[in-house]
């Protein structure tokens, strides 16, 4: 593995920033036009200072430079950054509610060695820690393939608008494994037959 994964500070903002607009507009070419883009890159994609403050937003970096970037939610909003206008506020119920799969981006040229597995697992699993048992996230037509190969399963895909322009974008959701407890008598630790 030649990067890093570690919890975004708030001095990476800049570069989180500038990673999401290198991804958005390198990655998306097949599945959104010029204008969808510059669309997202202006009003929904963007940095969430609420995920970063909660210490569930995570960069990946090689050497100096942030290649990487992805986070999950205790909170209400699904998608969007700062600017966006889908923001709500108000935390979620572990009990009942799912939580929230955030802001996935990764540099075109680092694009399939592994960081966007990698940085869904360790998301997945402080989600799962933190007594979530479902997980929901909003994703754009490039990450359907990614996140279906990641166990995620797609509902009816819907339109938004932004700025001016309507994008597709599909819902979709997974229920996180039930962990497992394993007795001594299970492993035969000091079991009456040894």
């Amino acid at each position: 593995m030649d990067y890093l994964i570690r919890v975004a500070r708030p001095q990476d903002v800049s570069a989180i920033s500038a990673l999401i607009a290198s991804s958005a507009r390198g990655l998306s070419r097949q599945d959104y036009n010029e204008e969808q883009i510059e669309a997202a890159v202006s009003s929904i994609y963007g940095v969430d200072s609420e995920l970063i403050s909660d210490g569930t937003y995570f960069v990946a970096d090689a050497g100096d430079v942030t290649v990487g970037c992805g986070g999950w939610s205790r909170r209400k909003t699904l998608f969007g950054g700062d600017q966006a206008a889908s923001r709500e506020t108000g935390v979620l119920d572990p009990a009942r509610d799912a939580a929230k799969i955030r802001a996935f981006f990764v540099h075109p040229i680092w694009a399939r060695r592994g960081i966007g597995r990698a940085l869904l697992e360790r998301c997945e699993q402080e989600a799962q820690a933190a007594g979530f048992k479902t997980v929901e996230l909003m994703s754009t037509l490039p990450g359907i393939n990614f996140y279906r190969a990641m166990g995620y399963e797609a509902s009816e895909p819907i339109l938004y608008h932004a700025a001016g322009t309507a994008l597709e974008f599909v819902p979709m959701r997974k229920q996180l494994p039930k962990k497992i407890v394993i007795s001594d008598v299970a492993l035969n630790k000091g079991g009456p037959n040894e």
